[in-house]
This record gives C-alpha cells, structure tokens and sequence, in this order.
C-alpha cells in the first residue's frame, strides 16, 4: 500500500508545492534584516558630537595598541626565561656530573696502582675487568682522560717535575705522574707531568 502511494503523481505534486523555495525563503530573510536596518533609524550627529567620538575612537585604538604592545613585550620576556631556564638546567645537570665524577677519580686512580703491581692471577683479571667496567660507566657520562704526549700544553697539563737527565726537546713530557681528565669538554682535574727543561 505504501507503494500505491508512491506512485501516485498528484500527492507527490501536493506534497512539492507545499515545500518552501529556498529562493523565496532567501528573499523573506533579507526583507526582515532591511527592515530591521530600517527600524532603527538613522542616527544624526552634531559636528562635536562627532569629534569627540573621533577622539573616543582614537583613544580606545591606542589602548588597544597599548595593549598589543604589552602582550607581545610579556610572551618574549616568558619566551627568553623558558629558554634561560633550559640552559640553566642543562649546565646544572653537567655540573653535577662532572662533581660525581670528580669524586669518583681517586677510585680510578686506586685501581690504576692496583693494577700496576697486580701479576697475573684470576683476582688480579678479575680486578682489570671491574676497573674496565668503572672506566666504561664514567665514559657513558662524559668522562675522557686528556692526552699526555708530545709537548706541554698548560690548558691541559700541570708541570709537577722538571726533567734535567737524558735528551730530548725542551717543553716535551717524560712522563705521566697522575691521569687528567674532562667532563663534557671542561677539564675536572690537570694530567701532572714531568717535563724535559
């Protein structure tokens, strides 16, 4: 039955009529918005009137400006603090480790005598792998030794020892007398060397 009524043309006619034309529903919200403008009325000012709005107008872009002003002077303030704040955090961070690693250099410097005066036993294997191990965990966070051959270098070495025997070039180190090392590019502690005068 619902199909009979499908077909039939002359309700589905009725039905097309009795549907709004978007063209006609356009125009009556137009009409309304024009007679809306109308029944305001239009607003006459005497010529003072009309300056002192000016001014009023004048005064408000200026704050507002003002105000712009403000706002953009605020977000890059907050934007150099933000900034300042990850460098600071960042140097506190690498500070910090090289004072860890700083304190943990005797150790090294224990196991490296340790070593020296170790034979060949498993203790003495198991000693070199421990200090390996130290040496790798200290690396991870930065650590390097400062090279000490060839010529002195005072940014890196400290001249503990003058050496007077035997030949060589002047300013050449002989010999290492305590390893220097770096944290993150900044020396914790100077190699100590013996230098030929």
């Amino acid at each position: 039955m619902a199909r009979d009524k499908d077909k039939n043309p002359e309700k589905a006619s009725v039905a097309a009529e009795e549907r709004p034309n978007t063209e006609e529903v356009k125009d009556a919200i137009i009409e309304e918005i024009d007679d809306g403008r109308e029944s305001e009325g239009d607003v006459t000012l005497s010529k003072e009137e009309f300056e002192l709005a000016r001014e009023e107008i004048a005064k408000l872009r200026q704050a507002m400006d003002s105000a712009i002003l403000d706002a953009q002077r605020i977000q890059a303030e907050f934007n150099n603090y933000r900034k300042r704040n990850a460098s600071l955090r960042t140097d506190s961070l690498d500070e910090g480790a090289r004072e860890t690693i700083k304190a943990m250099l005797p150790v090294l410097d224990n196991f490296d005598r340790a070593m020296a005066a170790a034979d060949e036993s498993a203790f003495a294997k198991g000693i070199e792998q421990i200090r390996k191990q130290f040496i790798e965990t200290l690396q991870k966070s930065g650590l390097e030794e400062i090279p000490a051959e060839g010529s002195f270098d005072p940014n890196l070495h400290d001249a503990v020892i003058r050496d007077d025997e035997g030949e060589g070039e002047s300013g050449t180190i002989t010999a290492v007398l305590q390893k220097g090392y770096m944290v993150k590019g900044r020396i914790i502690r100077h190699t100590m060397v013996k230098v030929k005068s």
